[in-house]
């Protein structure tokens, strides 16, 4: 079951519980008590109000009454045929059929009995039902307080029908109203009033607050886990600490323990996730296999913020054999990060430390320990010209590489004049970049050295129109723009082979990626530039000023042979000359989103990257989802997929998903899920079933030599026993190697 993060007066608030507005709302809504009860407004406080056809006076301190009697306080009502009070010692007595009701509860009994000095009320043969979140059942003798009912040889349920799907039968029950928790002794469970199960003790939320217990367990059979079932134990263990205990069985690799503990104080906030094999059945050549998450937040004051995030796992295979919920199966490293961040009035500046495990056989990664940035918060403005400062100071760490240790200082001032207008805006720029190196290592047959020094200007103008008119384009009457935009960028050549790289790579070449200042991430690459970039933009807005359609194209012009990318490229098969970027976006329905995006090398005539996504979603969780992405270099593979999501609910209970992705290049499925849910009011199941490339770190698989994992699993859930029932249906076709992408609406 899964938890969620909420902070309320540094309260953790967890989903381990379910009440009745967490049900679904339209399967339920029907059986909840539009009204809870209220006393007589007009009644004084301590004060009984009684209606009856006959009244017969027994002494001073006694009254018997009957016909219709209706009896009031400020903490119930109650409905009978003859009610007999002793006001001298505060009892009442009433016959039946009598109804009772106060805040919590609605009951039809045979008889009562209730101490009014100390508000205890006994119900004799009673039926009652919760109004304050679904639950309902039967009792041979009901008591009730401020503080608690108890049910004797009774029932309870929250199914709302008469003829329940399941139900708890108990020596006794105990509801508690405080804390917000039922528990039973001597139950036993029975489904469809069929005995399933005997419990000696057991305890289950009427409300929403948190309490230790039991979790739906999770029943799974796969090829590759064999039988896998998962019980999972919560631990309240205070209002801002708890932890969950999941001991996971697999019939293939053995007993496994997942556990987490989280924490929320005024000041921190995080996760500690710890899993554990100590003999994997499956790799008896491994020794313990074990998986460590930590993840905090701190906010020590005003100006200073404190993040980690931190997985370690023992070998490189565990997460694409084990899977975790803390990393993701198909990534080749893992990212081990403290960053501790100053927030002062004028300068905001982050220490970073940094290192990667990297995964399979993959090139080390640089650890960078520290790694010390800072840039001024706001631009010093004199002349109209705005300056800024921003720099760097790195220490990078491999054993494994040529540059075994390297410094990075880097500074970077810039003086810039920007214009904004409705119509139009121009921005200029020009920065000096200094970076100067100290690397050690082993640099004989390289063109490596141990100090280097590179400095050099660079120059960006950018200018943008903004032109709109009235359109009845689509029948819309809305708006249409026009934003054409051009770039210069300068940058002289200077010779970069001495310096390695540490923590640069190429960025992504999108339509937006055309604009930027800069091909690399960090500093060890900056590329030479004198060119142009031109591009435009045209939007369409309706009446209501929803953008309804977009389209933007833009190519980069070089005006030399010396600055195109293949000529200082340090990977060729990543560099285009004419590079010519397009994007697009269909927004005509409220339901209805068309996606599209282009890369194409107008030099070589090649198409680089595309995607392509249809979306439709309707009421009920009903969406169909078709999308197309190609790349014709990942890895020195091809990469030509079509892909569909869908979600198509049958009525108000029955829900159908399934995903399908395929390669056109190999001709052959890569992964393919489906499945089905019964939800009522009362109880949903689930199954699902999934067949998925497996991915080995280990070793080099090639495209005919992969192998596929198939598995079913199946999850039930009995609303009110501690199961949650909240289906998300995005998060369900979120669980495999493709993930679905809700489209991003801007109005949304």
């Amino acid at each position: 079951m899964s938890k969620t993060w909420g902070v309320i007066a540094a309260t953790l608030i967890s989903s381990n519980a379910i009440a009745a507005s967490e049900s679904t709302p339209k399967l339920c809504s029907q059986y909840l008590q539009p009204i809870s009860w209220q006393p007589l407004s007009s009644l004084p406080k301590n004060a009984i109000d009684i209606q009856a056809d006959d009244v017969e006076m027994q002494g001073k301190d006694s009254a018997e009454f009957s016909g219709n009697v209706v009896i009031n306080t400020n903490k119930m009502s109650l409905f009978a045929s003859s009610a007999l009070i002793d006001k001298k010692q505060s009892l009442l007595n009433a016959t039946g059929p009598l109804r009772y009701q106060d805040h919590f509860s609605d009951v039809n009994a045979n008889a009562l009995y209730a101490d009014l000095d100390n508000t205890e009320i006994n119900l004799l043969g009673a039926d009652y039902q919760l109004t304050q979140q679904l639950g309902h059942g039967g009792a041979e003798k009901l008591s009730a307080s401020d503080s608690e009912i108890s049910l004797i040889n009774s029932s309870f349920t929250t199914c709302p029908t008469e003829q329940p799907f399941w139900a708890l039968e108990a020596d006794n029950i105990t509801l508690s109203k405080h804390e917000g928790w039922g528990e039973t002794h001597n139950a036993v469970l029975k489904i469809l009033n069929t005995p399933v199960l005997y419990i000696p003790y057991f305890t289950f939320p009427i409300d929403d607050r948190r309490k230790s217990g039991m979790l739906m367990p999770k029943i799974e059979p796969s090829s590759r886990y064999g039988l896998e079932v998962v019980i999972p134990y919560y631990w309240n263990i205070a209002p801002n600490y708890d932890a969950t205990f999941s001991p996971r069985y697999m019939s293939n690799q053995g007993l496994q323990l997942i556990t987490e503990f989280r924490y929320l104080t005024e000041q921190h906030s995080g996760l500690l996730g710890v899993e554990f094999l100590e003999k994997d059945d499956s790799e008896p050549q491994l020794k313990e296999r074990y998986l460590v998450h930590w993840n905090q937040q701190s906010y020590l004051s005003d100006n200073w913020r404190l993040s980690f995030d931190i997985t370690n796992v023992s070998d490189d295979n565990y997460l694409t054999d084990l899977n975790s919920s803390y990393a993701n199966e198909t990534g080749t490293q893992l990212d081990r990060t403290a960053v501790l961040s100053y927030l002062g009035e004028y300068w905001i500046s982050d220490i970073k430390l940094q290192n990667f495990e990297v995964l399979g056989d993959h090139t080390e990664s640089y650890a960078a320990l520290p790694q010390i940035t800072w840039r001024n918060r706001k631009a010093y403005s004199a002349l109209g010209i705005d300056f800024n400062l921003q720099g760097e100071f790195s220490h990078f760490s491999n054993d494994t590489l040529v540059i075994t240790e390297a410094t990075r200082f880097h500074v970077e001032p810039k003086a810039s004049v920007s214009i904004n207008n409705y119509a139009w805006s121009f921005l200029s720029e020009i920065s000096l970049l200094h970076t100067r190196y100290e690397q050690k290592g082993d640099f004989a047959g390289t063109d490596y050295q141990s100090d280097v020094s590179r400095t050099l200007p660079k120059v960006r103008l950018h200018g943008q129109l903004n032109f709109e008119r009235d359109t009845q384009f689509f029948a819309l009457g809305g708006t249409q723009t026009l934003e054409p935009q051009v770039q210069y960028l300068y940058t002289p050549e200077r010779d970069q082979k001495s310096i390695g790289l540490f923590d640069t790579t190429k960025m992504q070449d999108d339509f937006y990626g055309l604009f930027r200042e800069q091909r690399f991430s960090g500093v060890d690459r900056i590329a030479q530039a004198n060119q142009i970039t031109l591009g435009a933009t045209t939007r369409l807005f309706d009446s209501k000023n929803q953008e309804r359609f977009n389209f933007s194209a833009g190519q980069i012009i070089y005006l030399e042979d010396d600055v195109k990318p293949s000529a200082q490229s340090f990977d060729n098969r990543t560099n285009y000359n004419a590079l010519f970027a397009a994007q697009t976006m269909v927004h005509w329905h409220r339901r209805w989103y068309f996606s599209a995006g282009i890369q194409y090398d107008a030099d070589a005539k090649e198409l680089i990257e595309s995607h392509t996504t249809l979306d439709y979603k309707g009421d009920n969780n009903k969406l169909v989802q078709l999308n197309h992405r190609y790349a014709n270099d990942v890895s020195g593979y091809e990469i030509d997929q079509v892909g569909l999501f869908s979600s198509l609910p049958i009525n108000d209970n029955w829900q159908m998903v399934a995903s399908y992705h395929r390669d056109l290049t190999t001709g052959r499925s890569v992964e393919v899920f489906a499945g089905v849910r019964y939800e009522s009011c009362c109880w949903a199941i689930q199954l699902t079933g999934k067949r998925q490339i497996e991915t080995d770190l280990n070793r080099t698989i090639h495209q005919d030599d992969a192998q596929f994992d198939s598995s079913i699993g199946i999850s039930f859930v009995l609303k009110g026993l501690g199961g949650k029932s909240n289906y998300d249906i995005e998060q369900v076709l979120q669980q495999g190697l493709f993930n679905y992408r809700r489209p991003y609406f801007l109005n949304n």
